[in-house]
């Protein structure tokens, strides 16, 4: 895929993985690094699994595995509190 290919997917990828997070707040440049990242980190686990996966075209798959992929990234980075929800101040 090209440049721009991979920005589309890496964006599609990332809104919908952040509608299923619930974790909706992010701009279109992060939504395209989550998906992005998330399809690398998909593609790295669905090979270690054993699985066929290739990125040079468009497969539903493989969109499937960016999304499973950049849920995983965002609900790692919630629990780390990178962006996430901040824990309430407790008044004393």
């Amino acid at each position: 895929m090209g440049l721009i290919s991979w920005l589309v997917f890496g964006f599609v990828a990332g809104s919908l993985a952040g509608m299923a997070t619930g974790n909706r707040r992010e701009g279109c440049l992060t939504k395209i690094a989550i998906g992005v990242l998330g399809a690398l980190i998909g593609g790295s686990l669905a090979r270690a699994a054993g699985a066929d996966v290739s990125f040079h075209q468009f497969t539903w798959t493989g969109l499937l595995i960016a999304i499973v992929g950049s849920a995983l990234l965002l609900l790692v980075l919630q629990a780390l509190c990178v962006g996430g929800r901040r824990s309430p101040r407790r008044i004393r």
